[in-house]
């Protein structure tokens, strides 16, 4: 089965004065956009850098608890923080690292290290870690509470 999604950035001026906002197709979400505020204080703007970590977050979070299920573990919450960083430099800027960090609480049916190597190996299934790797470096870090 194919699928799409889509999503609109209506900017207006020029790059460094001019700001816009983005829009979901499915109306899921509306975020203002601002180049300065891209690398500097974002300020209640968002960036393209943010929604990818937005996107690597969400999706590894459906592959953890994928995995998890298929693993016949229980737990009550799982969460994932995607941080990316990225360098500003003459070429531009450019995404370096993604880092997911993921905790889970309340687990049975693993420990620590089996849920680490769990973590670690189904990562490379996660569709957002697949169109990412060719160009930067993907690290997960796990913890269990």
């Amino acid at each position: 089965m194919t699928f799409s999604r889509s999503a609109t950035c209506d900017y207006t001026g020029t790059i460094m004065e001019g700001k816009g906002v983005t829009k979901a197709g499915t109306g899921a979400f509306t975020v203002p956009v601002a180049f300065p505020r891209r690398i500097g204080e974002a300020e209640g703007f968002t960036s393209p850098e943010e929604l990818v970590a937005a996107a690597h977050a969400a999706c590894y979070a459906m592959v953890i608890t994928g995995a998890l299920g298929r693993a016949n573990a229980q737990w009550s919450k799982a969460s994932v923080t995607c941080t990316i960083t990225a360098d500003k430099g003459d070429e531009g800027i450019r995404l370096k690292t993604s880092k997911l960090d993921v905790t889970v609480e309340g687990l049975k049916g693993l420990d620590a290290a089996a849920f680490d190597e769990l973590a670690k190996k189904a990562e490379g299934g996660c569709p957002i870690s697949i169109a990412l790797r060719s160009s930067l470096a993907i690290e997960v870090t796990t913890s269990v509470k």
